[in-house]
């Protein structure tokens, strides 16, 4: 083992030094294209060496069990206020020795697991276990090692063992057999990350690229040409695909949860909901899902490059099985604008907005804009009397197409202040003179409404053309280019932000979000991440406006719906079991975990609260809003004659059916008409 490291360190330093120029050249480059470019570039001193220094050893050792901490404070006192002065020589050695003293800890903890493999594990040992926050300094001791690794691998077997079943008694009395099988189950896996690592040609190059791309702000970003060119796709409609959508169950598994009946994983006929993803393979590599990360695993199904993908999986338990298939051009349905009818007293249209998706590649391809504006007029014709947009989750997307969808529903006037690198002020104005629909508006926005969604939803509050509901979105008012980093180059790219948004009152929703005219809870909303969350987000300011602009109504007309959506939403019992819900997930992670006996009884009994937790989530009650939806009498006509769309057009039609903040957003336009 020890002749193997040894050959593993030299060989990394000689991989290393070969490409530590290159590294060096992409790192310069990058920085010459934010000292031009960047909205707000920032120094090349100490507090960037600290900044990529932490979060480069946050990324490789998360949970504190790989670096030594002898091996932290050399690494530290080398290289942590030091790593802007080699990038300025342009000398890159210290990116292997990092990289080396991290191969060398996962080889010692190889050693370790597989001693701990084969060796049994005292279950009646008096052992305690305290968790670490995540900003916990590097602790381990070379003496302590194989401890701590017997304390996490007895902490894993004990929670698996005690979540097999509510029944304590069955627990107990079939424990040895459950833990024998868990323990070879989670050492493996163990093992598997370990080796993935170790063996796989891993690109640590491009994770240290967007380490110092995230010290300007958490947009920026290095991209080469097989992310770039997946990143442009997530921003349109139509994509490669293999036409499934897999997601996590309560064993981490990875299990298929939807089959698209056009796609081409239909088209085997092998492929069945509930199946079990075990490995995936794109022709050259394979990872084993059990032991990958699960940012691999999406690289893997999504990534444009990927165009032959062979799956193995599971049914049942049984034998597992390969399904060769190749991706195919299909629409995102997740990701397209659609619409329906809802009908009360009143008839109201509903249009979802999922992402501000554009055809990059065809320059009179329809975007998002063009798809309200069309789903608009088809309602239109339905004889609607209020609309509702839902932004709810549409992380954003292009700016071009936010600025196209706002000049839809304001008549004319400025919409925006952009600022550039030079801090130079330039005004927005409505691309179109007139408005495509007159009527009242309700805008529902949430924690994860961000970018473009944020831009477009400032611009009707501030015209007083919406009652905006919902809880206070993202805060990322900003808009990225992607550059490549050489001329005549197609291999190295930068995503970089150029420009800040301000609204037209001169205000910003940077890093504060835009918050709704009506608070409404969303479910999950104490772990949505915010901009603030991140250390490197740009700071939130204000600039004196003199723009004139003419609101579409009086802001006290809004106020006064607002007054009564919140007195409704105060007393709603669905929206008051979201806000217990929330408290109580907001507790858990607020709150430090206490010390754990590692024993049955205390495992049993955590895992009791949270199946408890988790069995209200599961349950909750989600009632008919009594809501009569139906689609557009021309989209009815659409479906006739492509019937191959009913089944994800009845699926969206269903999930409204229950949707309490579409019946909220209904009564407010009610509230509209009766004042």
């Amino acid at each position: 083992m020890k002749k193997f490291s040894i050959i593993l360190s030299l060989t990394s330093f000689a991989l290393f030094a070969q490409n530590s120029d290159a590294t060096c050249e992409i790192l310069s480059k990058i920085n010459e294209h934010v000292l031009l470019q960047h909205v707000n570039p920032k120094p090349i001193d100490d507090s960037l060496s600290v900044f990529v220094f932490d979060n480069l050893i946050d990324e490789l050792d998360p949970s504190r069990k790989i670096f030594l901490k002898s091996e932290y404070d050399a690494l530290a006192q080398n290289y942590r206020l030091k790593i802007d002065d080699y990038i300025k020589n342009k000398n890159c050695s210290f990116l292997p020795d990092i990289i080396t003293t991290y191969k060398n800890g996962l080889l010692r903890n190889k050693k370790i697991l597989e001693k701990i493999n084969i060796e049994t594990i005292d279950y009646n040992q008096n052992d305690t276990i305290r968790f670490l926050g995540k900003d916990s300094p590097i602790y381990l001791l070379e003496k302590n090692v194989e401890k701590v690794w017997r304390k996490k691998i007895k902490f894993e077997i004990l929670n698996d063992v005690t979540s097999i079943s509510k029944n304590l008694d069955s627990i107990k009395s079939n424990f040895n057999a459950l833990a024998i099988a868990s323990k070879n189950t989670i050492i493996q896996n163990e093992l598997c990350r370990v080796n993935t690592i170790l063996e796989a040609d891993s690109n640590f190059q491009e994770d240290f690229y967007n380490h110092f791309c995230n010290y300007f702000d958490p947009h920026t970003a290095y991209f080469s040409n097989a992310s770039k060119s997946s990143f442009i796709a997530s921003l349109s409609k139509d994509k490669l695909s293999l036409g499934l959508a897999v997601n996590l169950n309560r064993k981490n598994e990875i299990i298929v949860e939807e089959i698209d009946p056009n796609g081409p994983a239909f088209q085997t006929g092998k492929i069945k909901i509930g199946d079990q993803i075990v490995s995936i393979s794109n022709q050259k590599e394979t990872i084993q899902v059990s032991c990958a990360t699960l940012e691999s695993i999406s690289n893997m199904i999504q990534s444009e490059s990927n165009k032959k993908i062979t799956l193995t999986l599971k049914r049942n338990s049984g034998k597992s099985f390969d399904v060769y298939i190749e991706k195919q051009i299909l629409r995102d349905v997740e990701n397209t604008v659609y619409s329906f009818v809802v009908e009360k007293d009143l008839k109201f249209g509903y249009i979802k907005v999922p992402s501000f998706y554009s055809d990059f590649e065809v320059e009179s391809g329809r975007g998002c804009a063009d798809d309200v504006a069309r789903e608009l007029i088809k309602l239109e014709k339905d004889d609607i009397k209020g609309l509702v947009l839902d932004f709810t989750d549409n992380g954003g997307g292009s700016m071009e197409e936010a600025i196209k969808l706002a000049g839809i529903f304001i008549n004319y006037g400025p919409i925006s202040i952009v600022c550039d690198n030079q801090k130079t002020l330039s005004v927005l104005e409505d691309p179109y003179k007139g408005v495509l629909y007159k009527g009242p508006i309700v805008l529902i926005i949430n924690g994860n409404s961000a970018s473009a969604s944020e831009f477009f939803a400032s611009v009707l509050q501030d015209y007083n053309r919406a009652v905006l509901i919902g809880s206070t979105s993202l805060g990322k008012a900003t808009m990225q280019a992607i550059v490549p980093l050489e001329k005549s180059g197609n291999q190295n790219f930068i995503k970089i932000t150029v420009n800040k948004f301000y609204r037209i009152t001169g205000k910003s929703s940077q890093a504060m979000g835009v918050v709704p005219d009506v608070q409404i809870p969303f479910l999950y909303e104490p772990i949505f991440q915010k901009e603030n969350d991140f250390p490197s987000a740009i700071k939130n300011d204000t600039i004196p406006a003199l723009l004139k602009f003419k609101p579409h109504t009086k802001h006290r007309l809004i106020e006064e719906l607002s007054k009564k959506s919140a007195k409704r939403i105060a007393t709603d019992p669905y929206f008051k079991s979201i806000k217990t819900i929330n408290d109580k997930i907001d507790f858990l992670i607020s709150n430090p975990r206490k010390d754990l006996q590692m024993t049955v009884d205390a495992f049993f009994e955590q895992n009791k609260i949270m199946n408890s937790l988790w069995d209200e989530i599961s349950n909750f009650d989600d009632k008919s809003v009594n809501l009569n939806i139906t689609n557009s009498n021309y989209n009815k006509m659409l479906l006739y004659m492509h019937p191959s769309e009913k089944i994800n057009n009845q699926s969206q039609l269903e999930a409204l059916k229950t949707n309490h903040y579409l019946k909220e957003a209904t009564s407010i336009i009610e509230d509209f008409y009766t004042k």
